[in-house]
């Protein structure tokens, strides 16, 4: 088994930073893809950006040029980097990644437990 555990969130004032960190655990042997979904009072989730094992990364056009993807794979953690934040950008964010466990050859999908960001006007 494996989970995701999320930490970062919180309230911060349009205009400034935050940056959103989860930490994979378990019976990892790897990882593939890593992502940070969100998703807003009455939306359905969407897609923010997603980062690759080999570092490659996508964004959605209403965050792409503030925010920022990366991974440690050390540590099994991806990060999201949030600058120049809006108040359309408060939502639950959530991570997944796409785990092999250990002793198995199949890939699931994991999600964390979503943490809160508001960003005040």
């Amino acid at each position: 088994q494996a989970q995701l555990v999320e930490s970062g969130g919180g309230l911060v004032q349009a205009g400034g930073s935050l940056r959103l960190s989860c930490a994979a655990s378990g019976s990892i042997f790897s990882i593939n893809a890593m992502a940070w979904y969100r998703q807003a009072p009455g939306k359905q989730r969407e897609l923010v950006a997603v980062i690759t094992n080999g570092g490659s990364t996508n964004y959605a056009g209403s965050v792409k040029g503030r925010f920022t993807i990366s991974r440690d794979n050390a540590k099994n953690t991806v990060y999201l980097q949030m600058n120049s934040l809006k108040p359309e950008d408060t939502a639950v964010y959530y991570c997944n990644a796409d785990l092999m466990l250990s002793g198995s050859r199949s890939v699931y999908r994991y999600w964390g437990q979503g943490t809160q960001v508001t960003v005040s006007s």
